[in-house]
This record gives C-alpha cells, structure tokens and sequence, in this order.
C-alpha cells in the first residue's frame, strides 16, 4: 500500500526523520530510508535499540503513530497507474487484497481513497501472526482469497515488503522507492504501475 498504490511510503519516512531529529538523533538519507515498509512497532524498537532513543518503546511507537497518522489523514495522492491496475484486475476477474504494514486506522484512511469496494479483504500490521519482512501478511491473505500463494502477484516498493512476498511463495511485482530490489525469475522491477499490463506481465517467459 504505502509507496505502491498511495504515496505514503515517502509521509512514513518524513515522520521518522522528524522524529529522530526531534530527540537530537542523526537523521541522514541511509538511515531513515532504512525504516522503508517498517511497521511502527518494529521502527520503533529498532529506533530505541539501535539510534539511542531514551523516551522508551511505548512513547516512541505512540509518537511515530501519531504523526503518521496526521500526515495520510491530511490527504495522499494515489499512485500512477494504480486505480487503473486495480479496476483492470476486477474487469479480468482477479481479487485483489491490500496487505501493508501501516496500522488499521491508517489503512482505513486510505481504503476511503482508493474505494475498498475494490478489495476484496485487507491485511494490516498485528493482523497477521509476524509483519513484514516475514510471509504472515501475505499467507493470511492468500488464505482469505482461497489461493495458493504461488498464484498471486505481489506489489511492492521496498526490500522489506519484497522480502515478505517472496518468503509467501508469490510472484513479485516491484515499483521501488527505495533501493535494494534485485530482478529475478519472480521478480519483476518496474518504473511505475502505468507500465503494467496484467494480461502481458514482465516475467522471464519459459523457453
């Protein structure tokens, strides 16, 4: 979601980098870009952990939530490409589910942009048994779908993300915001959803 079908990726890593040097932390590009598709709760703990935050875990996460919150509720701007991709992904019949690591109320601010009549479920941060980067979010949602995850198509902007589809079994559709995202055999990187034709995707063909 954040990054991939709203701009939200770039509001979560302006609320870390706020916040950082709000507590006097250092607050350069490769740190806060390393927070990329991280839930609040895991930046959280790395921020206290790692960057010598002192106001403890429960502030930190309580902090990032909120300014996070104010910035996609002030409004975000939806994706190039993405209402298109999802309405062409309802005219061939595909379902579609929104799997993200923001919280709840976060996605639901979101779902009121994008139209949730054009998901079919969606799976957000503590909905699954572990977030991302590991396969939880993306299992539990192809379970609610009722398909083998090998026959979905994830999308994604950051390594963590692309981390957790990939773990699940899917194909990968990736749009990155961030670097680190390697093409493969199932993984397809592309510029931006206005280059994707569901019916004819980037994949390696079989010879």
């Amino acid at each position: 979601m954040d990054g991939t079908l709203v701009d939200t990726e770039h509001q979560w890593l302006a609320t870390v980098a706020g916040f950082l040097r709000d507590q006097g932390a250092p607050a350069g590009d490769e740190v806060v870009t390393s927070f990329a598709g991280a839930p609040v709760d895991d930046a959280a703990a790395r921020l206290v952990r790692d960057h010598g935050i002192r106001i403890g875990l429960t502030r930190t996460a309580t902090l990032l939530d909120r300014d996070f919150t104010a910035r996609v509720a002030a409004g975000v701007a939806v994706q190039p490409g993405a209402l298109r991709l999802l309405d062409r992904a309802e005219e061939l019949g595909i379902p579609a589910a929104l799997v993200t690591a923001s919280e709840r109320h976060v996605a639901d601010l979101v779902l009121r942009t994008l139209g949730a009549h054009r998901f079919a479920l969606s799976v957000t941060s503590g909905e699954a048994p572990r977030g991302k980067p590991h396969p939880d979010p993306y299992l539990v949602a192809a379970a609610g779908l009722g398909v083998d995850p090998a026959r979905c198509l994830a999308v994604e902007d950051t390594p963590t993300g692309a981390a957790a589809a990939l773990a699940a079994g899917c194909r990968l559709l990736a749009v990155p915001t961030v670097p680190g995202i390697v093409p493969g055999p199932r993984t397809a990187v592309v510029a931006s959803l206005e280059d994707v034709e569901l019916t004819d995707l980037p994949f390696p063909r079989a010879a």
